[in-house]
């Protein structure tokens, strides 16, 4: 059976990569020049989450999580 990873988990998994195989302040020159974790976070939540309330999101992470505990 394949098992495609989700992209949290490839990023995860590149992280502990880079981490095992770099000094830390060389992981974090690479994400700086990849420009990793730019924007605005602030107006991008907005977009994302626009009518949702605390609520309804974490209903949403109990589903996700009781779904992939099935996999």
């Amino acid at each position: 059976m394949i098992q495609v990873k989700n992209e949290q988990q490839v990023l995860q998994q590149g992280l502990q990569i880079l981490l095992a195989n770099m000094e830390p302040s060389e992981v974090a020159k690479f994400w700086a020049a990849c420009h990793l974790g730019n924007g605005d976070y602030l107006k991008t939540k907005d977009v994302l989450f626009d009518q949702e309330s605390v609520a309804s999101l974490y209903g949403k992470v109990l589903d996700f999580q009781e779904s992939n505990r099935k996999k």
